[in-house]
Protein backbone atom coordinates (compact mmCIF):
# COMPACT_ATOMS: atom_id res chain seq x y z
CA UNK A 1 0.00 0.00 0.00
CA UNK A 2 3.12 2.37 0.55
CA UNK A 3 4.41 1.98 -2.66
CA UNK A 4 0.81 2.96 -4.55
CA UNK A 5 0.07 5.52 -1.75
CA UNK A 6 1.15 8.55 -4.30
CA UNK A 7 -1.73 7.06 -6.20
CA UNK A 8 -3.83 7.47 -4.15
CA UNK A 9 -3.42 10.53 -2.38
CA UNK A 10 -4.74 13.11 -4.83
CA UNK A 11 -7.91 11.32 -5.45
CA UNK A 12 -8.24 10.34 -1.72
CA UNK A 13 -11.53 12.23 -1.42
CA UNK A 14 -13.19 9.82 -4.20
CA UNK A 15 -11.43 6.94 -2.24
CA UNK A 16 -13.28 7.87 1.05
CA UNK A 17 -16.74 8.90 -0.50
CA UNK A 18 -17.72 5.88 -2.66
CA UNK A 19 -17.77 3.36 0.18
CA UNK A 20 -19.47 6.04 2.24
CA UNK A 21 -22.36 6.11 -0.40
CA UNK A 22 -22.30 2.32 -0.52
CA UNK A 23 -23.29 1.90 3.09
CA UNK A 24 -26.78 3.61 2.43
CA UNK A 25 -26.88 0.36 0.61
CA UNK A 26 -26.18 -1.29 3.44
CA UNK A 27 -28.45 0.51 6.05
CA UNK A 28 -31.04 -0.35 3.44
CA UNK A 29 -30.54 -3.76 2.52
CA UNK A 30 -30.57 -4.21 6.81
CA UNK A 31 -33.80 -2.79 7.08
CA UNK A 32 -36.03 -4.24 4.32
CA UNK A 33 -36.36 -7.60 5.71
CA UNK A 34 -37.62 -6.07 8.76
CA UNK A 35 -39.66 -4.08 7.49
CA UNK A 36 -41.44 -7.05 5.26
CA UNK A 37 -41.80 -8.85 8.23
CA UNK A 38 -43.85 -5.72 10.14
CA UNK A 39 -46.16 -5.82 6.95
CA UNK A 40 -46.99 -9.24 7.52
CA UNK A 41 -46.99 -9.22 11.10
CA UNK A 42 -49.04 -6.56 11.72
CA UNK A 43 -50.79 -5.82 8.44
CA UNK A 44 -51.15 -8.96 6.46
CA UNK A 45 -52.53 -11.48 9.64
CA UNK A 46 -54.64 -8.32 11.12
CA UNK A 47 -55.66 -6.54 7.82
CA UNK A 48 -54.57 -3.60 8.33
CA UNK A 49 -54.08 -1.75 5.30
CA UNK A 50 -53.11 1.22 6.62
CA UNK A 51 -50.24 -0.28 8.77
CA UNK A 52 -49.23 -2.01 5.08
CA UNK A 53 -49.42 1.46 3.35
CA UNK A 54 -47.04 3.01 5.58
CA UNK A 55 -44.24 0.93 5.75
CA UNK A 56 -44.77 0.08 2.50
CA UNK A 57 -43.99 4.04 2.49
CA UNK A 58 -40.93 3.58 4.18
CA UNK A 59 -39.53 0.72 2.05
CA UNK A 60 -40.31 3.30 -1.01
CA UNK A 61 -37.99 6.10 0.41
CA UNK A 62 -35.70 3.19 1.56
CA UNK A 63 -35.13 2.19 -1.81
CA UNK A 64 -34.50 5.48 -3.10
CA UNK A 65 -31.58 6.44 -0.71
CA UNK A 66 -30.34 2.94 -1.60
CA UNK A 67 -30.47 3.55 -4.75
CA UNK A 68 -28.79 7.17 -4.90
CA UNK A 69 -25.94 5.52 -2.33
CA UNK A 70 -25.23 2.73 -4.65
CA UNK A 71 -25.08 4.92 -8.24
CA UNK A 72 -22.69 7.72 -6.15
CA UNK A 73 -20.80 5.01 -4.83
CA UNK A 74 -20.16 2.96 -8.18
CA UNK A 75 -19.41 6.59 -9.54
CA UNK A 76 -16.53 7.34 -6.87
CA UNK A 77 -15.62 4.13 -6.82
CA UNK A 78 -14.92 4.09 -10.94
CA UNK A 79 -13.02 7.98 -10.97
CA UNK A 80 -10.98 6.80 -8.30
CA UNK A 81 -10.06 3.02 -10.10
CA UNK A 82 -9.64 4.95 -13.25
CA UNK A 83 -7.58 7.65 -12.14
CA UNK A 84 -5.35 5.67 -9.98
CA UNK A 85 -4.76 3.40 -13.24
CA UNK A 86 -4.30 6.15 -15.60
CA UNK A 87 -1.85 7.95 -13.10
CA UNK A 88 0.02 4.24 -12.19
CA UNK A 89 0.42 3.66 -16.14
CA UNK A 90 1.98 7.06 -16.89
CA UNK A 91 5.05 6.44 -14.23
CA UNK A 92 5.28 2.74 -15.42
CA UNK A 93 5.93 4.38 -18.87
CA UNK A 94 7.50 6.89 -17.65
CA UNK A 95 10.04 4.51 -15.75
CA UNK A 96 10.38 1.97 -18.97
CA UNK A 97 11.29 4.90 -20.89
CA UNK A 98 14.38 5.16 -18.67
CA UNK A 99 15.57 1.84 -19.14
CA UNK A 100 18.63 0.81 -21.28
CA UNK A 101 18.43 -1.97 -23.80
CA UNK A 102 19.64 -4.47 -21.38
CA UNK A 103 16.94 -3.13 -18.86
CA UNK A 104 13.77 -3.66 -22.31
CA UNK A 105 15.66 -7.04 -22.87
CA UNK A 106 15.67 -8.53 -19.03
CA UNK A 107 11.70 -7.84 -19.38
CA UNK A 108 10.56 -8.53 -22.95
CA UNK A 109 8.76 -6.31 -24.78
CA UNK A 110 5.83 -8.31 -24.64
CA UNK A 111 5.94 -8.63 -20.95
CA UNK A 112 6.10 -4.93 -20.95
CA UNK A 113 3.08 -4.04 -22.86
CA UNK A 114 0.85 -6.73 -20.74
CA UNK A 115 2.17 -5.39 -17.67
CA UNK A 116 0.96 -1.70 -19.14
CA UNK A 117 -2.33 -2.80 -20.26
CA UNK A 118 -3.76 -6.20 -18.25
CA UNK A 119 -1.40 -6.11 -15.20
CA UNK A 120 -2.94 -2.15 -14.63
CA UNK A 121 -6.24 -3.51 -15.32
CA UNK A 122 -6.46 -5.96 -12.92
CA UNK A 123 -5.53 -3.77 -10.30
CA UNK A 124 -7.79 -0.99 -11.13
CA UNK A 125 -10.80 -3.81 -11.58
CA UNK A 126 -9.76 -4.61 -8.19
CA UNK A 127 -9.66 -1.13 -6.47
CA UNK A 128 -13.47 -0.75 -8.19
CA UNK A 129 -14.66 -3.91 -6.53
CA UNK A 130 -12.99 -2.84 -3.23
CA UNK A 131 -14.38 0.61 -3.02
CA UNK A 132 -17.69 -0.81 -3.87
CA UNK A 133 -17.27 -3.97 -1.45
CA UNK A 134 -15.63 -3.28 1.54
CA UNK A 135 -17.89 -1.67 3.59
CA UNK A 136 -21.23 -3.17 1.81
CA UNK A 137 -20.07 -6.71 2.40
CA UNK A 138 -18.84 -6.57 6.16
CA UNK A 139 -21.65 -4.07 6.51
CA UNK A 140 -24.21 -6.41 5.46
CA UNK A 141 -22.44 -9.50 6.97
CA UNK A 142 -22.35 -7.58 10.24
CA UNK A 143 -25.93 -5.99 10.45
CA UNK A 144 -27.87 -8.75 8.89
CA UNK A 145 -25.94 -11.04 11.93
CA UNK A 146 -27.00 -8.47 14.16
CA UNK A 147 -30.79 -8.31 13.17
CA UNK A 148 -30.91 -12.53 12.78
CA UNK A 149 -29.66 -12.79 16.21
CA UNK A 150 -32.29 -10.23 17.70
CA UNK A 151 -34.52 -11.77 15.87
CA UNK A 152 -34.14 -15.69 17.16
CA UNK A 153 -31.14 -16.50 18.62
CA UNK A 154 -31.50 -20.20 18.44
CA UNK A 155 -31.84 -19.81 15.02
CA UNK A 156 -28.80 -17.59 14.75
CA UNK A 157 -26.10 -20.41 16.19
CA UNK A 158 -26.93 -22.51 12.68
CA UNK A 159 -25.09 -19.68 11.10
CA UNK A 160 -22.60 -19.16 13.14
CA UNK A 161 -21.85 -22.72 12.90
CA UNK A 162 -21.05 -22.28 9.19
CA UNK A 163 -19.45 -19.42 8.98
CA UNK A 164 -16.26 -20.90 10.26
CA UNK A 165 -16.60 -23.45 7.21
CA UNK A 166 -16.80 -20.52 4.56
CA UNK A 167 -14.04 -18.78 5.77
CA UNK A 168 -11.71 -21.87 5.60
CA UNK A 169 -13.05 -22.49 1.86
CA UNK A 170 -12.08 -19.20 1.09
CA UNK A 171 -8.54 -19.03 2.70
CA UNK A 172 -7.97 -22.23 1.17
CA UNK A 173 -9.36 -20.28 -2.26
CA UNK A 174 -6.73 -17.88 -1.91
CA UNK A 175 -4.24 -19.91 -0.97
CA UNK A 176 -4.07 -21.83 -4.07
CA UNK A 177 -5.17 -19.35 -6.34
CA UNK A 178 -2.82 -17.02 -6.11
CA UNK A 179 0.26 -19.06 -7.97
CA UNK A 180 -2.18 -20.02 -10.90
CA UNK A 181 -2.65 -16.29 -11.48
CA UNK A 182 0.98 -15.47 -11.43
CA UNK A 183 1.35 -18.39 -14.41
CA UNK A 184 -1.61 -17.12 -16.26
CA UNK A 185 -0.01 -13.71 -16.48
CA UNK A 186 3.09 -15.16 -17.69
CA UNK A 187 1.27 -16.65 -20.59
CA UNK A 188 -0.68 -13.47 -21.19
CA UNK A 189 3.05 -12.15 -21.69
CA UNK A 190 3.66 -14.78 -24.14
CA UNK A 191 0.78 -14.58 -26.01
CA UNK A 192 1.23 -10.42 -26.47
CA UNK A 193 4.91 -11.43 -27.87
CA UNK A 194 3.50 -14.18 -29.93
CA UNK A 195 1.06 -11.69 -31.87
CA UNK A 196 3.56 -8.55 -32.10
CA UNK A 197 6.13 -10.43 -33.86
CA UNK A 198 3.86 -12.18 -35.71
CA UNK A 199 2.08 -8.93 -36.71
CA UNK A 200 5.17 -6.83 -37.24
CA UNK A 201 6.79 -9.45 -39.49
CA UNK A 202 4.41 -10.09 -41.83
CA UNK A 203 5.73 -9.70 -44.89
CA UNK A 204 8.70 -11.73 -44.06
CA UNK A 205 6.14 -14.65 -42.91
CA UNK A 206 4.39 -14.17 -46.31
CA UNK A 207 7.51 -13.58 -48.38
CA UNK A 208 8.32 -17.35 -47.03
CA UNK A 209 5.41 -18.81 -46.81
CA UNK A 210 5.66 -19.15 -43.77
CA UNK A 211 2.15 -18.99 -42.58
CA UNK A 212 1.37 -22.82 -41.55
CA UNK A 213 4.39 -22.39 -39.13
CA UNK A 214 2.94 -19.18 -37.44
CA UNK A 215 0.12 -20.73 -37.05
CA UNK A 216 0.79 -23.72 -35.36
CA UNK A 217 3.08 -21.10 -32.99
CA UNK A 218 0.54 -19.56 -32.46
CA UNK A 219 -2.24 -22.31 -32.02
CA UNK A 220 0.69 -23.56 -29.06
CA UNK A 221 0.83 -20.32 -27.34
CA UNK A 222 -3.06 -20.10 -27.57
CA UNK A 223 -3.54 -23.36 -25.72
CA UNK A 224 -0.80 -22.97 -23.14
CA UNK A 225 -2.96 -19.63 -22.00
CA UNK A 226 -5.91 -21.26 -22.43
CA UNK A 227 -4.39 -24.21 -20.16
CA UNK A 228 -3.45 -21.87 -17.74
CA UNK A 229 -6.62 -19.87 -17.63
CA UNK A 230 -8.61 -23.17 -17.52
CA UNK A 231 -6.48 -23.94 -14.34
CA UNK A 232 -6.65 -20.56 -12.89
CA UNK A 233 -10.31 -20.55 -13.12
CA UNK A 234 -10.46 -24.26 -11.89
CA UNK A 235 -10.84 -22.84 -8.50
CA UNK A 236 -13.81 -20.06 -9.42
CA UNK A 237 -15.57 -22.98 -10.85
CA UNK A 238 -15.16 -25.36 -8.26
CA UNK A 239 -15.54 -23.10 -5.28
CA UNK A 240 -18.68 -21.45 -6.62
CA UNK A 241 -21.06 -24.32 -6.78
CA UNK A 242 -19.79 -25.51 -3.46
CA UNK A 243 -20.65 -22.36 -2.06
CA UNK A 244 -24.40 -22.01 -3.36
CA UNK A 245 -24.91 -25.43 -2.46
CA UNK A 246 -24.05 -23.96 1.52
CA UNK A 247 -25.63 -21.37 1.08
CA UNK A 248 -29.10 -23.65 0.48
CA UNK A 249 -28.37 -26.19 2.56
CA UNK A 250 -28.31 -23.25 5.16
CA UNK A 251 -31.33 -21.76 4.46
CA UNK A 252 -32.98 -25.30 4.27
CA UNK A 253 -31.99 -25.77 7.55
CA UNK A 254 -33.44 -22.38 8.51
CA UNK A 255 -36.43 -23.15 7.24
CA UNK A 256 -36.94 -26.61 8.78
CA UNK A 257 -36.18 -25.50 12.22
CA UNK A 258 -38.11 -22.41 11.59
CA UNK A 259 -40.75 -24.03 10.50
CA UNK A 260 -41.10 -26.02 13.77
CA UNK A 261 -40.88 -22.31 15.56
CA UNK A 262 -43.99 -21.16 14.13
CA UNK A 263 -45.62 -24.30 14.49
CA UNK A 264 -45.27 -24.59 18.42
CA UNK A 265 -45.98 -20.46 18.24
CA UNK A 266 -42.10 -19.80 19.26
CA UNK A 267 -41.92 -17.52 15.78
CA UNK A 268 -43.96 -15.65 13.69
CA UNK A 269 -44.36 -15.89 9.90
CA UNK A 270 -42.84 -12.99 9.03
CA UNK A 271 -39.92 -13.23 11.42
CA UNK A 272 -39.24 -16.27 9.45
CA UNK A 273 -39.56 -14.54 6.26
CA UNK A 274 -37.02 -11.58 7.45
CA UNK A 275 -34.82 -14.40 9.34
CA UNK A 276 -34.53 -15.98 5.96
CA UNK A 277 -33.26 -12.65 4.06
CA UNK A 278 -30.98 -12.27 6.77
CA UNK A 279 -29.35 -15.43 6.24
CA UNK A 280 -29.18 -15.38 2.53
CA UNK A 281 -27.52 -11.42 2.88
CA UNK A 282 -25.06 -12.48 5.08
CA UNK A 283 -24.16 -16.14 2.56
CA UNK A 284 -24.53 -12.96 -0.29
CA UNK A 285 -21.64 -11.01 1.61
CA UNK A 286 -19.56 -14.33 2.08
CA UNK A 287 -19.77 -14.89 -1.49
CA UNK A 288 -18.97 -11.26 -2.41
CA UNK A 289 -15.72 -11.53 -0.26
CA UNK A 290 -14.56 -14.53 -1.71
CA UNK A 291 -15.23 -12.84 -5.51
CA UNK A 292 -12.74 -10.20 -3.90
CA UNK A 293 -10.55 -12.06 -2.32
CA UNK A 294 -10.83 -14.30 -5.63
CA UNK A 295 -10.07 -11.04 -7.71
CA UNK A 296 -6.96 -9.86 -5.31
CA UNK A 297 -5.26 -12.92 -6.27
CA UNK A 298 -5.20 -11.93 -9.82
CA UNK A 299 -4.60 -8.40 -9.06
CA UNK A 300 -1.95 -9.34 -6.80
CA UNK A 301 -0.10 -11.19 -8.89
CA UNK A 302 -0.73 -7.83 -11.60
CA UNK A 303 0.92 -5.89 -9.07
CA UNK A 304 4.16 -8.40 -8.44
CA UNK A 305 5.06 -8.05 -11.94
CA UNK A 306 4.22 -3.85 -12.04
CA UNK A 307 6.37 -3.37 -8.99
CA UNK A 308 9.14 -5.71 -10.47
CA UNK A 309 9.35 -2.56 -13.07
CA UNK A 310 8.86 0.41 -10.84
CA UNK A 311 11.40 -1.10 -8.22
CA UNK A 312 13.99 -2.03 -11.13
CA UNK A 313 16.71 -0.31 -10.91
CA UNK A 314 18.18 1.48 -14.22
CA UNK A 315 21.58 0.25 -14.81
CA UNK A 316 22.36 3.59 -16.92
CA UNK A 317 21.20 6.84 -15.19
CA UNK A 318 22.95 9.87 -14.87
CA UNK A 319 22.27 10.35 -11.07
CA UNK A 320 26.26 10.55 -10.40
CA UNK A 321 27.06 12.79 -13.10
CA UNK A 322 29.63 15.16 -12.49
CA UNK A 323 28.94 17.99 -14.58
CA UNK A 324 24.99 17.28 -15.20
CA UNK A 325 24.95 21.20 -17.22
CA UNK A 326 27.40 20.26 -19.47
CA UNK A 327 26.81 20.61 -23.05
CA UNK A 328 28.76 19.02 -25.98
CA UNK A 329 29.93 21.99 -27.59
CA UNK A 330 32.81 20.00 -30.66
CA UNK A 331 32.01 16.63 -31.04
CA UNK A 332 35.44 14.92 -30.54
CA UNK A 333 34.77 11.50 -29.29
CA UNK A 334 37.55 9.36 -27.64
CA UNK A 335 37.59 5.64 -26.43
CA UNK A 336 40.13 4.49 -23.84
CA UNK A 337 40.71 0.60 -23.35
CA UNK A 338 36.89 0.03 -23.61
CA UNK A 339 35.23 -3.57 -23.12
CA UNK A 340 32.44 -5.01 -23.34
CA UNK A 341 30.14 -7.96 -22.86
CA UNK A 342 26.48 -8.48 -23.52
CA UNK A 343 26.15 -10.41 -21.03
CA UNK A 344 28.45 -10.23 -17.78
CA UNK A 345 29.38 -13.41 -16.68
CA UNK A 346 30.45 -14.10 -20.03
CA UNK A 347 33.92 -14.62 -21.22
CA UNK A 348 33.43 -13.87 -24.93
CA UNK A 349 33.86 -9.55 -24.71
CA UNK A 350 31.93 -8.14 -27.89
CA UNK A 351 34.71 -5.37 -27.86
CA UNK A 352 37.98 -5.77 -26.15
CA UNK A 353 40.60 -3.54 -25.20
CA UNK A 354 39.26 -0.47 -28.23
CA UNK A 355 41.42 2.53 -28.19
CA UNK A 356 40.09 5.28 -31.00
CA UNK A 357 40.26 9.38 -31.28
CA UNK A 358 37.84 10.42 -34.00
CA UNK A 359 38.17 13.97 -33.96
CA UNK A 360 35.86 16.94 -33.85
CA UNK A 361 34.41 17.20 -37.44
CA UNK A 362 35.98 14.53 -39.03
CA UNK A 363 34.59 11.37 -41.27
CA UNK A 364 35.22 8.59 -39.87
CA UNK A 365 34.46 4.85 -41.69
CA UNK A 366 34.29 1.85 -39.91
CA UNK A 367 34.11 -1.93 -41.53
CA UNK A 368 34.15 -4.91 -40.36
CA UNK A 369 32.39 -8.35 -40.86
CA UNK A 370 29.11 -9.00 -39.38
CA UNK A 371 29.35 -9.65 -35.65
CA UNK A 372 32.91 -7.24 -35.14
CA UNK A 373 31.34 -5.07 -33.10
CA UNK A 374 30.77 -1.62 -35.01
CA UNK A 375 27.46 -0.94 -33.86
CA UNK A 376 28.09 -1.94 -30.05
CA UNK A 377 30.99 0.64 -30.59
CA UNK A 378 28.89 3.63 -31.50
CA UNK A 379 26.03 2.79 -28.97
CA UNK A 380 28.55 3.69 -26.63
CA UNK A 381 28.53 7.27 -27.42
CA UNK A 382 25.08 7.91 -26.64
CA UNK A 383 25.02 5.56 -23.75
CA UNK A 384 22.74 3.12 -25.19
CA UNK A 385 24.99 0.99 -23.10
CA UNK A 386 27.56 1.33 -20.66
CA UNK A 387 31.32 -0.07 -21.11
CA UNK A 388 32.63 -2.42 -18.78
CA UNK A 389 35.89 -1.46 -18.64
CA UNK A 390 37.55 1.91 -19.89
CA UNK A 391 35.67 4.98 -20.66
CA UNK A 392 34.20 6.52 -23.72
CA UNK A 393 35.08 10.51 -23.84
CA UNK A 394 33.00 13.55 -25.72
CA UNK A 395 35.08 16.65 -25.50
CA UNK A 396 36.92 15.03 -23.04
CA UNK A 397 34.50 14.58 -20.48
CA UNK A 398 33.27 10.73 -19.24
CA UNK A 399 29.56 10.31 -21.31
CA UNK A 400 28.58 9.06 -17.91
CA UNK A 401 29.17 12.64 -16.15
CA UNK A 402 27.14 14.32 -18.77
CA UNK A 403 23.18 14.03 -18.03
CA UNK A 404 21.61 11.67 -19.98
CA UNK A 405 19.52 14.51 -22.03
CA UNK A 406 22.04 16.58 -22.57
CA UNK A 407 24.42 13.75 -24.18
CA UNK A 408 21.78 12.64 -26.16
CA UNK A 409 20.52 15.99 -27.65
CA UNK A 410 24.01 16.48 -28.94
CA UNK A 411 24.01 13.13 -30.80
CA UNK A 412 21.71 12.07 -34.29
CA UNK A 413 21.46 7.98 -34.73
CA UNK A 414 20.38 6.33 -38.08
CA UNK A 415 20.25 3.07 -36.55
CA UNK A 416 20.29 -0.37 -39.29
CA UNK A 417 16.71 -0.48 -38.57
CA UNK A 418 15.02 1.84 -39.79
CA UNK A 419 12.12 3.38 -37.58
CA UNK A 420 9.43 5.83 -38.53
CA UNK A 421 6.21 6.02 -36.98
CA UNK A 422 2.58 6.62 -37.53
CA UNK A 423 1.97 9.74 -38.78
CA UNK A 424 2.69 12.50 -41.70
CA UNK A 425 6.06 12.51 -43.25
CA UNK A 426 6.46 15.93 -41.81
CA UNK A 427 5.66 15.02 -38.05
CA UNK A 428 8.35 11.92 -38.50
CA UNK A 429 10.85 14.52 -39.52
CA UNK A 430 10.25 17.05 -36.69
CA UNK A 431 11.33 14.72 -34.01
CA UNK A 432 14.44 16.17 -35.61
CA UNK A 433 13.27 19.78 -35.04
CA UNK A 434 9.75 20.32 -34.10
CA UNK A 435 10.27 24.17 -34.12
CA UNK A 436 11.60 23.96 -38.02
CA UNK A 437 9.69 26.01 -40.82
CA UNK A 438 8.79 23.90 -43.93
CA UNK A 439 11.22 25.15 -45.90
CA UNK A 440 13.66 24.05 -43.64
CA UNK A 441 12.40 20.65 -43.61
CA UNK A 442 12.18 20.40 -47.62
CA UNK A 443 15.64 21.39 -47.44
CA UNK A 444 17.29 18.85 -45.38
CA UNK A 445 15.08 16.11 -46.72
CA UNK A 446 16.32 17.40 -50.42
CA UNK A 447 19.91 16.93 -49.18
CA UNK A 448 19.34 13.50 -47.76
CA UNK A 449 17.73 12.35 -51.52
CA UNK A 450 13.94 12.50 -50.21
CA UNK A 451 12.33 15.24 -51.43
CA UNK A 452 12.53 13.93 -55.04
CA UNK A 453 9.81 11.27 -53.60
CA UNK A 454 7.95 12.86 -51.25
CA UNK A 455 6.99 15.78 -54.01
CA UNK A 456 5.50 13.20 -56.18
CA UNK A 457 3.26 12.02 -53.35
CA UNK A 458 -0.32 13.55 -53.60
CA UNK A 459 -0.37 15.33 -50.22
CA UNK A 460 3.38 15.69 -49.83
CA UNK A 461 5.23 15.98 -46.33
CA UNK A 462 1.30 15.50 -44.94
CA UNK A 463 1.54 12.11 -46.27
CA UNK A 464 0.49 9.60 -43.23
CA UNK A 465 2.83 6.94 -42.88
CA UNK A 466 1.42 3.60 -42.05
CA UNK A 467 3.04 2.10 -38.79
CA UNK A 468 6.60 1.37 -38.84
CA UNK A 469 6.82 3.31 -42.44
CA UNK A 470 4.79 0.34 -44.40
CA UNK A 471 3.75 2.18 -47.15
CA UNK A 472 7.53 3.50 -47.99
CA UNK A 473 10.02 1.23 -49.55
CA UNK A 474 13.41 0.47 -47.34
CA UNK A 475 15.53 2.82 -49.84
CA UNK A 476 12.97 5.69 -49.29
CA UNK A 477 12.63 5.16 -45.21
CA UNK A 478 16.61 5.24 -45.48
CA UNK A 479 16.50 8.58 -46.48
CA UNK A 480 13.79 10.01 -44.58
CA UNK A 481 15.96 8.49 -41.39
CA UNK A 482 19.09 10.64 -42.26
CA UNK A 483 16.67 13.67 -43.20
CA UNK A 484 15.54 13.26 -39.57
CA UNK A 485 18.91 12.80 -38.35
CA UNK A 486 20.18 15.95 -39.98
CA UNK A 487 17.70 18.13 -39.09
CA UNK A 488 18.72 17.92 -35.19
CA UNK A 489 22.13 19.59 -36.28
CA UNK A 490 23.87 17.46 -34.28
CA UNK A 491 27.17 17.68 -32.89
CA UNK A 492 27.95 13.77 -33.64
CA UNK A 493 26.23 12.03 -36.21
CA UNK A 494 25.97 8.63 -36.40
CA UNK A 495 24.88 6.43 -39.67
CA UNK A 496 24.80 2.81 -38.89
CA UNK A 497 24.42 1.29 -42.75
CA UNK A 498 22.13 3.87 -43.37
CA UNK A 499 22.22 3.97 -46.81
CA UNK A 500 22.22 0.04 -48.08
CA UNK A 501 19.02 0.25 -49.56
CA UNK A 502 20.06 2.88 -51.94
CA UNK A 503 22.04 2.84 -54.89
CA UNK A 504 25.58 4.00 -55.22
CA UNK A 505 24.84 7.55 -56.92
CA UNK A 506 22.22 8.26 -54.16
CA UNK A 507 24.46 7.94 -51.79
CA UNK A 508 27.51 9.83 -53.26
CA UNK A 509 24.78 12.68 -53.33
CA UNK A 510 23.88 11.59 -49.91
CA UNK A 511 27.57 11.78 -48.61
CA UNK A 512 28.67 15.01 -50.62
CA UNK A 513 25.28 16.79 -49.25
CA UNK A 514 26.38 15.49 -45.60
CA UNK A 515 29.67 17.70 -45.84
CA UNK A 516 28.24 20.74 -47.05
CA UNK A 517 25.37 20.74 -44.76
CA UNK A 518 27.18 20.22 -41.44
CA UNK A 519 31.00 20.68 -41.85
CA UNK A 520 31.72 20.80 -38.36
CA UNK A 521 29.55 17.72 -37.22
CA UNK A 522 31.71 14.80 -36.54
CA UNK A 523 30.41 11.96 -38.83
CA UNK A 524 30.66 8.64 -38.11
CA UNK A 525 29.62 5.69 -41.13
CA UNK A 526 29.27 2.47 -40.06
CA UNK A 527 29.17 0.41 -43.65
CA UNK A 528 28.93 -3.18 -44.84
CA UNK A 529 29.71 -1.67 -48.47
CA UNK A 530 33.88 0.15 -48.80
CA UNK A 531 32.43 3.03 -51.07
CA UNK A 532 30.34 4.28 -48.17
CA UNK A 533 33.99 5.04 -46.53
CA UNK A 534 36.24 4.98 -49.04
CA UNK A 535 36.93 9.00 -49.19
CA UNK A 536 36.83 9.11 -45.49
CA UNK A 537 38.91 11.27 -42.98
CA UNK A 538 39.29 8.14 -41.32
CA UNK A 539 38.97 4.38 -41.46
CA UNK A 540 38.42 1.98 -38.49
CA UNK A 541 38.66 -1.82 -39.04
CA UNK A 542 37.02 -3.81 -36.84
CA UNK A 543 37.18 -8.09 -36.15
CA UNK A 544 36.31 -9.53 -33.54
CA UNK A 545 35.93 -6.89 -31.55
CA UNK A 546 39.28 -5.37 -31.81
CA UNK A 547 40.34 -2.76 -33.89
CA UNK A 548 42.84 -4.09 -36.66
CA UNK A 549 43.83 -0.95 -38.31
CA UNK A 550 43.28 2.92 -38.52
CA UNK A 551 43.80 5.24 -41.47
CA UNK A 552 42.83 6.31 -44.70
CA UNK A 553 41.89 3.75 -47.52
CA UNK A 554 45.63 3.88 -48.79
CA UNK A 555 47.56 3.30 -45.72
CA UNK A 556 45.03 0.58 -45.09
CA UNK A 557 45.60 -1.36 -48.16
CA UNK A 558 49.26 -1.37 -46.82
CA UNK A 559 49.30 -2.11 -43.43
CA UNK A 560 46.04 -4.02 -42.86
CA UNK A 561 45.01 -7.65 -44.22
CA UNK A 562 41.81 -7.66 -43.18
CA UNK A 563 40.44 -4.14 -45.03
CA UNK A 564 42.76 -5.60 -48.23
CA UNK A 565 40.24 -8.99 -48.18
CA UNK A 566 36.87 -6.55 -47.69
CA UNK A 567 37.98 -4.22 -50.96
CA UNK A 568 39.14 -7.22 -53.18
CA UNK A 569 36.00 -9.11 -51.67
CA UNK A 570 33.77 -6.66 -53.07
CA UNK A 571 35.73 -4.48 -56.13
CA UNK A 572 35.76 -5.66 -59.76
CA UNK A 573 39.49 -7.41 -60.01
CA UNK A 574 39.74 -5.79 -63.58
CA UNK A 575 39.57 -1.93 -62.04
CA UNK A 576 42.24 -2.80 -59.75
CA UNK A 577 44.54 -4.42 -62.13
CA UNK A 578 44.19 -8.29 -60.50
Amino acid sequence: MKRYWKYIKPYLGYFIIGPILMLSEVVGEVLMPKFMAMIINDGVANGNVGTIAKIGFYMVITAVIMGIGGIGGAYFGAKASINFAGDLRHDLFKKIQTFSFSNIDEFSTGSLVTRLTNDITQVQNLINMMLRMMLRAPGMLIGALIMAYLLNKKLAMVIFAIIPVLVLLIVFVLKIAFPRFQALQGKVDNMNSSIRESLTNVRVIKSFVRGDYENERFVKTNRDLKDAGLNAFKVIIAVMPLMSFIMNATTLAIVWFGGKQIIVGDMLVGDLTAFITYVIQILISLMLTSFVILQSSRAMASSKRIREVLDKETDISDENAQYPEAEVKEGAVEFKNVSFRYYKDSDEAVLDNINLKIESGETVGIIGSTGSGKTTLVQMIPRLYDVDAGEVLVDGINVKDYSLRNLREAVSMVLQKNVLFSGTIEENLRWGDKEASEEHIREVAGMAQADQFVSTFKDGYKTELGQGGVNVSGGQKQRLCIARAMLKNPKILILDDSTSAVDTATERFIRENLKSYCPETTKIIIAQRLTSVIEADKIVGLDDGKIVGIGKHDELMESCESYKEIYYSQMDKKEVGA
